[in-house]
């Protein structure tokens, strides 16, 4: 997020431009106001190493309140939006984060959850009135100081929340040196090679900005001078029209976006044009491979996966020939050593899954919790894990079955439900999937699936008979659905992961 020498070569390029209504920010702009926010920071006492919290939806200042942490030389904590009082509570506390920025929006979660904050010395609210906000709103508060840089600038860096899938959050918390703003932390001068990040690139963000995979996408445009255009949130035919209006040249998405562009009517796929697009990434979940494929045969192959997690332990990546090549994959190892260990940690041969090890590329806690870290830690302290499950073939290629704590296993057999998940999303009639165990007396567990049908397919029995059919055709019976519920909607995170826990525990509860 650090503007650097482009606030003085292109100062008056946009560097950020809200999608939805094309209010745009500066390079120069971005300079000034993060600077006044250091200020700010620093007036109220946070110095090198401390926290602070930003929550808020998708806006035009979420990128200056990061940068001005990222010349300060503080961890900034951005936490998922969509959270409630005591869930926002608990990260910011355990964060130790002593500001909190947030939006009119998302105020009145906040004023709740500072209730047991007691740590918390200001709330700056970017777009409230003192009529409606128990805040101080931002913009008065920055004006007040200096736009020049404070004068003990050091490099900062988010410190990021996993995703609570399985459990509750954990911060992720890596080292921070002690150095200018204008140096890089190791994995993003990786990453823009990778990637090829380039001065004059056009990055379409349609995801949440509190995700570490966006976050890093943003902050790596703005540090080699490209233009960043945020989505408030993600739809489908309106990202198609985006990356014609802009001529966007970089993205990154996840597989829902790409199952809901691919299940729009055709004649607006027709009219779409993403000739612009010189590279797409995605990352989040795996992608099933019909749909993969189908994305690479609109699109070209432009298409990149990667698989890694906030944690950074390692990295695997591929582009569109090699992902062809290896149908399923999410790549080969780039960063760190990657092992397939069986439940005594013993190395599994090619093909066989287990669970995914790193010696990691980068040292890795969970901030104030050692008992977590202790648990994603081998005995020996050499390996890390956040508890996937995959394999690898002969060639060196990983490919994910599932997380550890969804595997079932029924009548003694280990089954992965993400087959079965990434199956059924395939069928016309389905919006999204989630499979999972559900208590049975026999088995001890039985595979059950919950549907969210798209919009004008009636549930009930002539579709849930219909798609466990349609597993039967394609995949071994014990890894079919025994039964199907069906909801509105499933709890999806705006990143793409699914919250499965929700859906879990509410059949267990009743055993």
């Amino acid at each position: 997020m650090f503007p650097g020498k482009y606030a003085l070569e292109n100062a008056d390029q946009a560097a950020l431009i809200m999608a939805e209504t094309g209010e745009s920010v500066s390079y120069a702009e971005l300079e000034l106001r993060s600077n006044q926010l250091a200020h700010l920071l620093r007036k109220h006492g946070l110095k090198r190493l401390d926290h602070y919290a930003i929550f808020m939806e998708n806006n035009l200042r979420f990128i200056e309140a990061c940068s001005a942490g990222e010349r300060s030389g503080l961890y900034y904590t951005c936490i998922n939006s969509y959270l409630k009082a005591d869930e926002l509570a608990y990260i910011v506390n355990n964060s130790e984060a002593k500001i909190i920025i947030t939006s009119a929006a998302k105020e009145p979660v906040v004023q709740e959850a500072l209730i047991d904050c007691p740590n918390v010395s200001l709330c700056l609210v970017v777009d409230g009135t003192e009529e409606n906000s128990r805040g101080v709103n931002y913009q008065y508060a920055i004006e007040q100081f200096p736009k020049t840089p404070i004068t003990d600038e050091y490099l900062g860096r988010s410190m990021l929340y996993s995703s609570g899938t399985t459990g509750r959050p954990k911060g992720v918390i890596g080292p921070l040196p002690e150095e200018p703003p204008t140096e890089t932390l190791p994995v993003s001068d990786f990453l823009h090679e990778l990637w090829h990040y380039r001065p004059g690139m056009v990055y379409l963000s349609p995801a949440p900005l509190y995700h570490a995979a966006p976050l890093s996408a943003v902050s790596l445009t703005i540090r080699c001078g490209g233009t960043v255009i945020i989505m408030k949130r993600f739809d489908p035919e309106l990202y198609l029209e985006l990356v014609k209006k802009y001529s966007a040249t970089h993205s990154q998405l996840v597989p829902t976006m790409f199952s809901r562009m691919l299940k729009l009517p055709q004649e607006i796929r027709d009219k779409s044009d993403v000739s612009s697009l010189e590279i797409a990434i995605h990352a989040a979940a795996p992608c099933p491979v019909q749909v993969k494929e189908e994305m690479i045969n609109w699109w070209g192959p432009i298409v990149h996966e990667y698989y890694g997690a906030t944690e950074a332990l390692g990295f695997t990546a591929c582009n569109s020939e090699e992902w062809l090549s290896h149908r399923g994959t999410v790549g080969k190892i780039m960063l760190g050593e990657l092992h397939i260990l069986d439940e005594e940690g013993k190395d599994l041969p090619q093909g066989i899954p287990g669970e995914i090890w790193f010696k990691t590329a980068n040292e890795f806690s969970y901030f104030n919790d050692v008992e977590a870290t202790a648990a994603a830690t081998s005995a020996d302290g050499s390996m890390s894990t956040v508890g996937d499950i995959g394999y690898l073939d002969e060639d060196g290629f990983l490919y994910l079955t599932d997380r550890a704590t969804f595997m079932i296993i029924s009548g003694g057999v280990n089954i992965y439900p993400q087959e079965t998940e990434n199956l059924l999303i395939t069928h016309p009639k389905v919006a999204d999937a989630a499979v999972f165990g559900v208590p049975n007396v026999d088995l001890g567990e039985e595979v059950k699936a919950v549907i969210q049908p798209i919009t004008d397919v009636a549930p009930g029995d002539d579709l849930a008979r219909e798609l466990m059919n349609f597993c039967l055709t394609q995949l071994s019976r014990q890894k079919c659905p025994r039964s199907i519920d069906f909801e509105t909607k499933l709890p999806r995170l705006p990143t793409g992961k699914l919250y499965k826990r929700l859906l879990r525990d509410k059949y267990w509860a009743k055993s």
